[in-house]
C-alpha cells in the first residue's frame, strides 16, 4: 500500500494474548510505523507475551489514572466509550480498530476512514456465556444489568458511526446484523501456526502423536475448560493446559493426576504441543471464531469442539474433527470415544487449515484498505 496514507491501529486493551491480539500483530506487520492505541496495557498479566510487544508505539487511554484500573478493568468498561472517543486521530487516513467488549470501535475518525474488525458484538450485551459468574451475585446482576442496558445502547450508536465492518466469521456476520442491523463482510482472522506448521513440514520436521489431548486459550468459564479436565480424569488419560486467565485456581483444584498446566509457552513450544497431540478438546460455547481449532488442524490434529459458533465454519465433521452437543463430560467423552474410531487423514486436515493462512488475511486486509481509501 501507498506510504503516503497514515494508519492508526485501535484495539480494546493488552492484558491478555488471543486471537484478538494475534488479529492486531498481523495488522502491525502490515503497517509496522502505525501507533496502536488501546484503553490500557497491563504488561504483567501479559506475562512472557509483552515480549511481542515491546518495540511497538503503543498509546493508552485516560482510563490508566483511573485507581486500580488493572484490577477494575471490567466495571469500567463504562468508561471505555468515551476513552476511545476522547482520542486525537485526525492525522489519520485510516484508522483499523479490533473491539470486542471495550468497544475501541467508539473511536472517532475525524478525517480519514475506518475500519472496524469485529471480534464479536460484546458477549456480556447479547446473553452471551462470559468469562466470570457475574450473575450469580445479586448485587453485580444488578448494577451490571443496568449497566449493559445502557451500554447496549450506546454499542449500537457507535457501530453505526463504522464507516466499513468486517467480521472475523459467519456466526460474527449474523451477530453484527442482529444487534447493529448492518452489513458486513467476513474476513477469517490470520493463524499463525498455519505458516509454522507448512514451514515445520517443508523442512520435514515430523514428531510421533503422543498420548495426551490438549487444550490451549483461556482459563475462562466460557470456555468450559472444566469439561475437559473432568472428562480426561474420568477417562484416565493424560490432559495438557495451555493458557492462564481467572479461572485458574479453581480448574487446579478439580484437576487430578491426569491434568497439567503448562502457562504461557512461545509459538515454537506450542507448536511442538499441538504436533505431538492426539486431538484438541475445545468445549467453548458459541465461539465468535476459534483460532485454536485451526492451529490444531494446521499440524494435522483433529478437533473435538462443541458443536455450537466458529468451529461449525471451520471444522469439518468426522473429517477434521468431531463434534458433541450437550455441555457436560458425558457428551465430550463420547465424542472423545467416537474420535479414537476415526482413522483421521492428517495431510486432509492440514489442507483444510491453510483455508485461513496469515498470507490469506493480509491479503484481504490490504485489499479492503486500498478500496476504502480509494473511495
Amino acid at each position: 500500500m501507498n506510504q503516503k496514507y497514515r494508519v492508526a491501529i485501535v484495539h480494546d486493551y493488552l492484558r491478555e494474548y488471543g486471537g484478538a491480539e494475534r488479529v492486531i500483530e498481523a495488522l502491525h506487520e502490515l503497517w509496522p510505523d502505525a501507533p496502536v492505541y488501546v484503553a490500557f496495557y497491563d504488561k504483567e498479566a501479559l506475562g512472557i507475551q509483552a515480549e511481542r510487544f515491546k518495540n511497538w508505539d503503543i498509546r493508552e487511554t485516560w482510563i490508566t489514572r483511573l485507581p486500580f484500573y488493572k484490577k477494575l478493568f471490567s466495571p469500567y468498561r463504562i468508561f471505555a466509550k468515551f476513552a476511545f472517543a476522547d482520542l486525537d486521530l485526525s492525522q489519520y487516513d485510516l484508522v483499523i480498530s479490533s473491539s470486542n467488549a471495550y468497544m475501541a470501535k467508539a473511536v472517532r475518525v475525524q478525517a480519514g476512514r475506518h475500519i472496524c474488525y469485529c471480534h464479536t458484538p460484546p458477549r456480556s450485551l447479547y446473553g452471551y456465556s462470559t468469562m466470570t459468574d457475574w450473575q450469580k451475585n445479586p448485587v453485580t446482576y444488578i448494577f451490571g444489568s443496568l449497566i449493559n442496558h445502557l451500554m447496549r445502547i450506546w454499542d449500537f450508536e457507535v457501530a453505526q458511526k463504522v464507516d466499513v465492518m468486517v467480521a472475523n466469521s459467519e456466526e460474527t456476520r449474523k451477530r453484527i446484523k442482529k444487534f447493529y442491523r448492518l452489513d458486513s463482510q467476513v474476513i477469517f482472522p490470520p493463524v499463525e501456526q498455519v505458516d509454522i506448521a507448512s514451514q515445520n513440514k517443508a523442512e520435514k520436521k515430523s514428531s510421533a502423536v503422543e498420548d495426551y489431548y490438549l487444550y490451549v486459550g483461556r482459563l475462562a468459564k466460557s470456555k468450559n475448560v472444566d469439561l475437559a479436565i473432568k472428562a480426561c480424569e474420568k477417562m484416565k488419560v493424560k490432559l495438557k493446559l495451555v493458557g492462564s486467565g481467572q479461572g485458574l485456581d479453581y480448574l487446579q483444584s478439580i484437576a487430578g493426576k491426569q491434568t497439567e498446566f503448562l502457562g504461557g509457552v512461545n509459538d515454537s513450544e506450542l507448536a511442538d504441543l499441538y504436533a505431538n497431540a492426539k486431538a484438541l478438546l475445545f468445549p467453548a460455547e458459541d465461539e465468535d471464531f476459534g483460532i485454536v481449532p485451526i492451529e490444531a488442524m494446521a499440524h494435522g490434529v483433529p478437533v473435538i469442539a462443541h458443536n455450537s459458533g466458529g468451529p461449525k465454519e471451520t471444522v469439518l465433521a468426522n473429517k477434521t474433527g468431531v463434534f458433541f452437543d450437550e455441555l457436560n463430560e458425558t457428551s465430550l467423552m463420547e465424542a472423545m470415544k467416537k474420535a479414537e474410531k476415526i482413522k483421521f487423514d492428517k495431510k486432509l486436515i492440514q489442507k483444510h487449515a491453510q483455508n485461513f493462512s496469515k498470507r490469506t488475511f493480509e491479503e484481504k486486509i490490504l485489499k479492503l484498505a486500498q478500496k476504502i481509501l480509494n473511495s
